[in-house]
């Protein structure tokens, strides 16, 4: 890196965006990026595995998650673009790593999008068990491509209304079970914080079982990211995002720690089960009136953000890739309302596959492409800790201008939390769904380097 590098940046690009989003709509997106249903869904079957220590997991992977997001903040102070990950990789890491980031973080997004279109028909089966799994999770992606299509402002009021559902429903399921625990009503069998311990303790499961949900739990925090991928449509991007980033321990101590207090303090944990959200469980056995029903809406609306934000956030990304001519030129265009349309189609045609695999395995399809995602992800912020840690050096060689939002205890909370990276990615090999996310991964990673190396032999034709 060069201090000609350097000045060759745009201080504050728009890439030819529409800067459609305000800071209201971006505090939301980073409120509703930090919940999904992964908390509303897979913790039931988390659970059902760690019992309350699975409170202790979604702390240590949030400590985690805030050091990645401060890193970030850094970065984006230093330079807000649009393809924020694969464009500090490129510049700090070369353009090899840009490349594999990019791609890896649009395969993510598509993963997570497959899955929440499965959960989205199995939560429509709830009031027409007719309708099969598949089908709705084609009408679901049909719907949110073309909210998509139309403009970043519909995007960004969609993700508006959806986190609002979420946040609304996370903290009256939080002051119901205060009531509970504190007034006594309602219909709970034993309501009592004693049941965070009483019942086998805090591992009931012993240790081991609470290191292996940690995929899930991981899995719950993708999207918190998703901020640094706004960058290039936001209003004041800096002050925006970095508002957004500093509210993250707030967000995780409020909506995923304060939750699950409430919720296993109300219910012992053997009442919960895997496939059976914990907050519906709950409020059916506090007798809350159409609990279910409630609960279901909103839990299908957990499932529409993410997936509302997933193809959002992929075509994005194409669109970075395109422009840095790491992906077809076709992928860089944009729409007369600044949206990148090819790059939103390819897209959804990929996310497809989600609906052939509710087809083949309905029943495993949200385990497999959970795990999947995680292991991309994984991928992902340790790239972004290491860019960070690159970014340092440069500051310190005077190379580089130092930013003024800065990530505390760095280089050390940037060694640390790769290491608990790490830590999960070794806890795959040991169960059957995170095994078939790590070929599943090689695989990727082989394609990957072989798209690479066909564009590095494209260009050294182009040079000839």
């Amino acid at each position: 890196m060069t201090q000609t590098r350097t000045e060759a940046l745009v201080e504050d690009p728009s890439e030819g965006y529409s800067r459609g989003l305000n800071s209201r709509t971006i505090q939301m997106i980073a409120l509703g990026g930090a919940i999904g249903t992964g908390l509303f869904y897979g913790a039931g079957g988390a659970i059902e595995d760690a019992g309350p220590s699975l409170i202790l997991a979604y702390l240590a992977a949030g400590l985690v998650i805030f050091v990645i997001m401060r890193a970030l903040g850094e970065l984006l102070s230093y330079r807000p673009v649009s393809g924020s990950f694969a464009e500090y990789a490129e510049e700090f890491l070369g353009r090899f790593f840009g490349f594999v980031t990019g791609w890896t973080y649009w395969a993510v997004w598509v993963a997570t999008c497959m899955a929440e279109i499965t959960v989205a028909g199995k939560y429509v089966e709830f009031w027409w068990p007719s309708i099969p799994t598949w089908l709705t999770a084609l009408v679901v992606l049909i719907v949110l491509f073309g909210a998509n299509l139309i403009s970043v402002k519909l995007f960004g009021e969609a993700e508006f209304w959806f986190a609002a559902i979420k946040i609304t429903a996370i903290l009256g399921m939080i002051l119901i079970g205060i009531g509970v625990l504190t007034l006594g009503f309602g219909h709970a069998t034993n309501p009592t914080v004693t049941n965070l311990w009483a019942d086998g303790g805090v591992f009931p499961n012993g240790f081991g079982a609470s290191l292996m949900t940690l995929q899930i739990v991981m899995f719950a925090y993708v999207g918190v990211e998703l901020v640094g991928v706004t960058a290039g449509e936001a209003k004041n991007p800096r002050p925006t995002l970095r508002k957004a980033i500093n509210t993250l321990p707030f967000r995780i101590g409020l909506f995923y720690i304060g939750s699950l207090l409430v919720i296993l303090s109300v219910a012992s944990w053997r009442d919960f089960h895997a496939g059976v959200s914990p907050f519906v469980e709950v409020l059916q056995q506090v007798g809350i009136p159409a609990a279910a029903g409630i609960m279901n809406f909103v839990l299908l609306t957990a499932a529409l953000s993410s997936c509302n934000s997933g193809i959002y956030s992929t075509g994005r990304m194409l669109r970075s890739l395109s422009l840095r001519h790491e992906a077809p030129a076709a992928l860089g265009a944009l729409s007369r309302r600044s949206v990148p349309v090819a790059g939103l189609t390819l897209s959804a045609a990929a996310m497809v596959i989600g609906v052939i695999v509710n087809i083949v395995s309905p029943d495993r399809a949200f385990l497999y492409v959970t795990s999947v995602s995680t292991v991309g992800i994984i991928f992902v912020w340790g790239v972004i800790l290491v860019c960070h840690l690159r970014f340092r050096a440069a500051v310190r060689a005077g190379l580089l201008p130092a930013a003024d939002y800065r990530l505390p205890g760095a280089p050390v909370t940037n060694w640390l939390a790769l290491a608990f990276l790490a830590m999960v990615v070794v806890l795959l090999f040991f169960t059957s769904t995170g095994r078939t996310a790590l070929v599943v991964g090689v695989v990727f990673g082989a394609a990957v380097c072989g798209g690479y190396a066909l564009l590095g032999s494209r260009r050294g034709a182009d040079t000839n």
